[in-house]
């Protein structure tokens, strides 16, 4: 059977998709000294404390625009009750993060650039804005989500388009998966994702 030709330029250029199915194995670790501790319980991942920055990555992704998306319970910790999104994660000291504190109440996005965390300014906030304040109720299920283009992530926190940085710092692909931090117990479910490289 032979192809036309216009038929035959659109099969070229389709770009496989990510599918957007529960993860189902995690590279996990941390960034920092100490030892993340993980454990898998009810089909989800638990962070239970043990380093400054814990993440898990969900092993052969590699998306640079697309979406990742968790819900995540911060259950207990005294330093920090933290959960977030991790995406274009390259290793354990580079990589992106979003996460809900419900300690502070806010929701922030940062890069780690060799183990160093920067926050990042939302688009439109005047210079050194130190994310959004929203409320994060501990105890709770909340949703966090963050939706990449090029250079520019845009944070979705329960339903709620909340704000957008734009950094290139790591303009490539990379893994996502879900983090948290210091003393955090924090328990995460329903971890999806889709994108392209």
């Amino acid at each position: 059977m032979r192809i036309p030709p216009i038929l035959l330029v659109m099969v070229l250029t389709i770009v496989p998709l990510a599918s957007a199915q529960p993860a189902a194995e995690w590279l996990t670790g941390q960034t920092g000294r100490g030892t993340a501790r993980w454990s898998r319980q009810n089909g989800g991942l638990t962070y239970q404390g043990g380093a400054p920055f814990g993440w898990a990555v969900l092993k052969g992704t590699s998306l640079r625009d697309g979406w990742a998306e968790t819900r995540f319970k911060p259950v207990d910790g005294r330093q920090d009750r933290a959960g977030g999104v991790v995406w274009r994660w390259l290793d354990a000291d580079n990589y992106y993060v979003a996460r809900g504190n419900a300690l502070e109440d806010n929701v922030v996005a940062y890069k780690v650039v060799k183990g160093r965390r920067t926050d990042l300014t939302p688009v439109g906030m005047p210079p050194g804005t130190y994310g959004v304040k929203a409320p994060v109720a501990a105890g709770a299920w909340h949703t966090l989500r963050v939706d990449c283009a090029g250079s520019e992530f845009a944070i979705t926190y329960d339903g709620r388009r909340l704000f957008t940085v734009h950094d290139e710092t790591f303009p490539g692909p990379g893994a996502v998966g879900v983090w948290s931090k210091a003393d955090s117990i924090t328990e995460f479910q329903n971890f999806n994702y889709e994108g392209k490289s």
